[in-house]
């Protein structure tokens, strides 16, 4: 028989309610700081995450109770579910069969050429190739993190200097969508190996993936005829994406409890198939409107007010400050090496690299995820979030540099 909770045990989920206020508030003022300096919004909040954070070193503080953040965690988890599922919304697979060989090569050498400096130097630093059979998984989770990219800052600048729809700039878009899936794939297949799978067992956790993939293709095709029904009958009613908020909850948790696959790769696979019914721009515009009222602020806040510095030693700054090196240089060699070799010219080579190597909100979640699972340490958040800024501040003027003086093409009205 369940106990009931006495009047003394029962969680005061009423402590989140000023916490929440203060998140939502000071998130939203620091992301459009943030804006208006260049960076992105999500940086603002968890810049205003890390400054709520110093509350915690007030003695005797009520604000950040236990239950606080026990509240805070679990709309965290939301927030990052939705985020994903936004993401994969937004993912353009009419893209893939346009994209071309050049695009397929610049991805996979932008992936994997980050993904192995990531690696190097995490195994440099974390006991050395001696003991590389210990740290196997987590060292490749450090360089998965950096496989992951986000071209929205690259994607705004070529914009603003009219050359979105050059060469490069539709290279860089279709490489970053096949980015995103394959990052996805290699974040689900590590943190499967780091929570018990073993690498003994890596055949029926792929297999497990894969089968994943196929249930979720073939829902997919009754679901986008089910949808895009709903919408000939109630187009632009709310019903649509509550309708897609179920399909992403569902999604996330069939991953996870019966795949053994992450619930955030179960949810951008949901926004993978109603990126295909008409109306997936509103169900993601309403998605969007509702994550950042609330879940994402809190998630990138959380992120701040979670934060651990005091596991930052001098060898764990040498790490970090080498692992955002890595990051920054493997997506510029990798992507550009892949343009070289499809015979782009040097400069616009370079121009592929840099305009790759922005990275922004999946980055962070990836390496939440990772925390959440043991597999990095949480003294490695702070130098992502540098990461995050350097490049997003980096790219925006060495792509201008690189396109001075030349004139901008006409731009698509559609655009």
């Amino acid at each position: 028989m369940t106990k009931l909770l006495s009047i003394s045990e029962t969680v005061s989920y009423f402590e989140v309610l000023l916490p929440l206020a203060l998140i939502l508030l000071f998130a939203k003022i620091f992301a459009l700081i943030g804006k208006k300096m260049g960076l992105p919004q999500v940086v603002g909040m968890i810049v205003a995450g890390i400054l709520l954070g110093l509350i915690n070193l007030i003695p005797e503080q009520t604000v950040f109770t236990d239950d606080a953040l026990s509240g805070l965690s679990f709309i965290a988890k939301i927030g990052v579910i939705l985020i994903m599922f936004s993401a994969g919304i937004e993912t353009d697979l009419k893209q893939f069969k346009s994209c071309g060989l050049p695009s397929v090569v610049i991805t996979l050498l932008g992936v994997i050429v980050p993904l192995g400096l990531g690696f190097l130097v995490a195994t440099l630093f974390n006991g050395g190739f001696e003991n590389l059979s210990e740290n196997l998984i987590p060292n490749l989770f450090y360089g998965t993190i950096l496989s992951a990219t986000s071209v929205s800052v690259t994607v705004a600048t070529l914009k603003e200097l009219g050359k979105l729809n050059s060469k490069v700039g539709t290279s860089i878009i279709a490489a970053a969508i096949m980015d995103d899936v394959i990052g996805i794939i290699l974040l689900s297949l590590f943190i499967s190996l780091g929570s018990g799978g073993g690498a003994g067992n890596i055949g029926i956790i792929i297999l497990k993936m894969f089968g994943f993939f196929a249930v979720a293709a073939v829902l997919g095709v009754g679901l986008h005829f089910l949808m895009n029904y709903v919408e000939k009958r109630a187009p632009h009613t709310r019903r649509l994406p509550i309708i897609g908020f179920a399909i992403c909850f569902f999604f996330a948790y069939a991953a996870e409890k019966w795949f053994g696959v992450a619930d955030i790769t179960g949810a951008y696979v949901a926004g993978l198939v109603l990126s295909t019914v008409k109306e997936h721009e509103y169900i993601d515009r309403k998605i969007e409107v509702s994550n950042y009222m609330i879940f994402a602020p809190v998630f990138f806040a959380n992120i701040g007010i979670t934060a651990n510095f005091s596991g930052i030693t001098a060898q764990m700054a040498g790490f970090g400050l080498a692992f955002i090196a890595a990051g920054l240089l493997g997506k510029v060699l990798g992507c550009g090496a892949g343009a070289l070799m499809c015979k782009y010219g040097i400069k616009d080579s370079l121009r592929v690299g840099i305009g790759m190597m922005v990275r922004a909100e999946v980055v962070i979640v990836c390496t939440q995820k990772g925390l959440d699972n043991g597999l990095v340490s949480p003294a490695i958040m702070p130098f992502v979030l540098l990461l995050v800024v350097i490049s997003a501040l980096a790219a925006p003027l060495l792509l201008k540099l690189l396109y001075k003086g030349e004139k901008p093409l006409i731009q698509n009205e559609n655009l």
